[in-house]
């Protein structure tokens, strides 16, 4: 059932917020809230009228506050009104980009920061069928471009150990997010940056941070560092590699290129030559995990080859045949000259069986989880 109107006199905004959406052909389209109060809803008497089906004809209203921010409230409409993905139950404040669905219609809320022309008469929405809320803009961009910035940057690092002896001989950094409007799971982070066409971005600031702000910490050891796919082998990122060598020669350095990045043979052989021109040396990650990439293994020979978590996982209890394989695997990485390292160890007989197939080095819960920063030597 349709909610009851709020009766009060309008009130002028200073700072004009707004409603953005995405039309089907991709265009951002924004609609001014110029005054308060502001109804959306399905009937023309609203202030922004949605085509469609899905809102009730009073939907929404947006008044006021003391605060001086805005508040929402839903005017029992049948679908429902959510800010964030989340049910609004009576109201609530919005924030500069939250997301807000009317029913399934999706909008980001926005606050002008340029003097438009005022546009008072009622505006018109087409909008989609389909109960389904959909996910066109993403939460929290805002603070998601304040952590590429560096603000709520972290990280951890891993030992890496030798499979005999378990003596610690490098660290692998990670990058993690202390940001309290973000999530700390660089899983999550990284979806978010798939969906603003920032991956890259996202891995040079893990990355950078995590050397800046851990290498001086971890003197000594070899410091693995990892890449993303989509900037494995650009200009730009192989420009920053020469710019951190001269900022930091004394550092021994291994880039960590995702299997699959290694798409072909030619490619590989030239970045591995700039590679070593610059001084820096790389590892197979996740080796496994899709094709072995033998044929690009034998042009091009690693440093280190990180063998997946896939399979060196309960290799213990593994079929005779894929241990087989396994085995055969590892002895091809010592032929050509890389290292073997088992990732993922988290138990002593998958230690014990990679030890005795010629693995050199283990990663893992086993031997060493990741140490956040506060928690490494001064």
């Amino acid at each position: 059932m349709d909610g009851q109107w709020l009766v009060e006199s309008k009130i002028e905004l200073d700072s004009p917020w707004f409603f953005e959406s995405i039309a089907a052909d991709g265009s951002h389209v924004t609609y001014n809230i110029t005054h308060l109060p502001f109804r959306v809803g399905r009937d023309k008497s609203n202030d922004l009228t949605v085509a469609s089906s899905d809102l009730s004809r009073h939907h929404a209203v947006l008044t006021a506050d003391i605060s001086g921010r805005i508040r929402l409230t839903d005017l029992n409409s049948t679908n429902g009104s959510s800010v964030n993905r989340e049910r609004v139950e009576g109201s609530c404040l919005l924030n500069e980009n939250d997301i807000v669905h009317f029913g399934p219609v999706e909008f980001r809320v926005g606050i002008r920061r340029v003097e438009l022309a005022r546009v008072d008469e009622a505006r018109t929405m087409l909008a989609p069928q389909g109960l389904a809320l959909s996910e066109l803009f993403v939460p929290n961009e805002s603070q998601f471009y304040e952590l590429l910035a560096g603000q709520g940057m972290s990280g951890a690092a891993q030992p890496i150990v030798e499979a005999a002896g378990g003596r610690i001989v490098a660290y692998e950094l990670l990058g993690r997010a202390s940001h309290p409007g973000l999530p700390g799971s660089p899983a999550r982070l990284f979806q978010m940056a798939r969906a603003l066409g920032r991956e890259e971005e996202l891995s040079e600031a893990f990355r950078n941070f995590s050397i800046d702000a851990l290498a001086p910490r971890l003197e000594g050891f070899t410091l693995f560092a990892n890449t993303h796919p989509n900037e494995t082998f650009s200009e730009a990122f192989l420009a920053s590699l020469a710019d951190l060598r001269r900022r930091m020669p004394g550092l021994d350095l291994v880039i960590e290129i995702h299997e699959t990045a290694v798409t072909e043979s030619r490619r590989l052989v030239e970045f591995a030559a700039r590679l070593r021109d610059i001084g820096v040396r790389f590892a197979y990650d996740d080796f496994g995990a899709g094709q072995a990439r033998l044929s690009e293994l034998g042009e091009a020979p690693a440093h280190f080859v990180k063998f997946d978590m896939g399979l060196v996982h309960d290799l213990h209890l593994a079929s005779e045949r894929k241990r087989h394989v396994v085995r055969d695997l590892v002895k091809l990485v010592l032929e050509l000259g890389s290292v073997p390292l088992a990732e993922g160890i988290e138990k002593e007989a998958e230690a014990q069986i990679c030890r005795e197939m010629g693995f050199q080095l283990i990663q893992g819960f086993l031997t060493g989880k990741p140490l956040p920063l506060d928690q490494l030597p001064a």
